[in-house]
């Protein structure tokens, strides 16, 4: 069966929170996606992982692995993206649940020329811990009640967690930065492939916003859709920063930004 959208799920390492991310795909109401897992060279836990959810839930799930040589996310993406049968291409990972409604407001946001650019609420570990197959299932894990009584700090956004249509399209509207955001984006694989995909020379973190600037600088244009496809974002001990990017990668964001490219020469076709 050929479906029309394709989920890309990046992951390494982190089976206990993938688990919780593959339950959440599990309650979609939207079922006609193939999902994906790009799995950048962890162990065998993770294929186990795999292996048994499949055969608990009867979901499809596809998994491509390399073996580990460092940070190769880039290169594992642009296996993905070849290897999807979907026209469409959500792009997430592993700490990042989606609530029940997630695929089908992609599916009924994405208009041509156009990539969504999502965002997500970050969670303390505290209930990162205590969120569990029922949580997810049951969507308590997105209701900011059974959150706050189980550590969700009181001060934290939560406009993202309890907006609904129509206030959620206008909350869209608040300006923010226009960038590919890895951890909840989607756009048309046509589009991502007329790029060359992601540039395999950036080794560690911010590959997703220079394939943003490169499809920006192709005229394909930005629709923010934070406040419509949500996501809860698990604690992670050791999580990105930002501010661990090498200089390399930014000279390569620089660069991209400053000569205004549409294309790499390092990404799914090598020169």
């Amino acid at each position: 069966m050929t479906h029309p959208i394709s989920v890309i799920i990046s992951t390494r390492n982190s089976p206990e929170w993938l688990e919780k991310v593959l339950w959440g795909y599990e309650n979609q109401n939207y079922k006609q996606f193939q999902l994906i897992i790009a799995d950048d060279g962890s162990t065998h836990q993770t294929r186990t992982l795999i292996d048994n959810f499949r055969k608990t839930s009867g979901m499809e799930v596809e998994h491509l692995w390399h073996p580990q040589n460092g940070c190769q996310k880039s290169r594992m993406l642009n296996r993905a993206v070849m290897h999807a049968e979907g026209d469409y291409l959500i792009f997430t990972e592993d700490n990042c649940i989606p609530r029940f409604d997630f695929v089908k407001n992609h599916k009924n946001k994405a208009t041509p020329n156009h990539f969504l650019s999502g965002g997500h609420s970050k969670l303390p570990m505290c209930c990162s811990l205590q969120i569990g197959q029922e949580e997810i299932l049951s969507n308590d894990a997105f209701d900011i009640m059974w959150l706050q009584s189980h550590g969700y700090p009181t001060y934290a956004k939560k406009l993202r967690l309890i907006a609904r249509w129509p206030f959620n399209a206008l909350l869209n509207l608040i300006p923010t930065e226009n960038r590919w955001n890895g951890h909840n984006a989607s756009g048309w694989k046509s589009d991502i492939i007329s790029v060359n995909g992601f540039d395999e020379r950036i080794l560690d973190g911010g590959e997703d916003k220079e394939i943003g600037d490169r499809l920006k600088n192709s005229g394909v244009r930005v629709k923010r859709i934070r406040y419509s496809a949500v996501c809860v974002h698990l604690s992670h001990i050791f999580g990105f920063d930002d501010s661990v990017i090498t200089e390399a990668t930014r000279l390569i964001q620089n660069e991209t930004k400053s000569m205004f490219s549409k294309y790499t020469d390092h990404g799914i076709l090598k020169s």
